[in-house]
């Protein structure tokens, strides 16, 4: 059976679950030196994608246990002018906000995982790009998130009153064939991995 089929015959949010563990257990086996020179190449790969940033506001993410390192696309994105945010949880079911992240702002550890995150001070912005984190994707710009659905709820609101572009940032062993989409889920217009950058139709 092809990997699509056995999809289309299972249950959306199961076979989204069987597919996010895979996924991250890829990404769990890379070793600490692939994982590093794996991070630096995808932020050698972006501007492919994100092309000219100057003034433009591109919303990171800070990496949370195994993720892909953000650090070398924030420097190269700081050094061509982008201004840089990192996303804030306000709740479980609201979408996310956004705030100002500067070279050599401190973050604080917020919430449960105690992901880094800007103080309250910093100022609120409005992204006009989104660097979107997944447990795995595919080439159609479907992704799966962690379950929470801040990203989705997000692009949503966002979509639904300016152009953004929203890439997703990913080590490419966590590509899969293709990924169960339901109707609240948000395609992301690219891909940007080590290995390659993509455009998606969302399709």
């Amino acid at each position: 059976m092809q990997p699509s089929s056995r999809i289309a015959q299972e249950d959306p949010r199961a076979a989204k679950m069987r597919l996010r563990a895979e996924a991250l257990a890829r990404r769990a086996g890379l070793a600490d030196a692939d994982h590093a020179e794996a991070s630096a190449r995808a932020a050698q790969n972006a501007p492919r994608l994100l092309h000219y940033v100057d003034g433009r506001v591109v919303s990171l993410f800070a990496p949370f246990r195994d993720e892909i390192d953000t650090a070398p696309l924030a420097a190269l994105l700081w050094s061509q002018g982008a201004r840089v945010a990192l996303p804030v949880v306000v709740g479980r079911d609201l979408p996310l906000l956004f705030r100002l992240w500067r070279p050599g702002d401190p973050l604080e550890p917020v919430g449960a995982y105690r992901i880094p995150t800007p103080p309250p001070s910093a100022p609120e912005v409005v992204p006009d790009d989104l660097i979107v984190p997944l447990a795995a994707f595919d080439r159609r710009g479907y992704r799966i998130g962690y379950g929470a659905g801040h990203y989705d709820r997000t692009l949503d609101r966002l979509r639904a009153v300016k152009r953004v572009r929203a890439f997703g940032y990913a080590f490419s062993c966590q590509e899969v064939a293709a990924v169960p989409h339901e109707p609240h889920d948000e395609p992301v217009d690219g891909m940007i991995t080590e290995v390659d950058v993509f455009s998606c139709g969302g399709t």
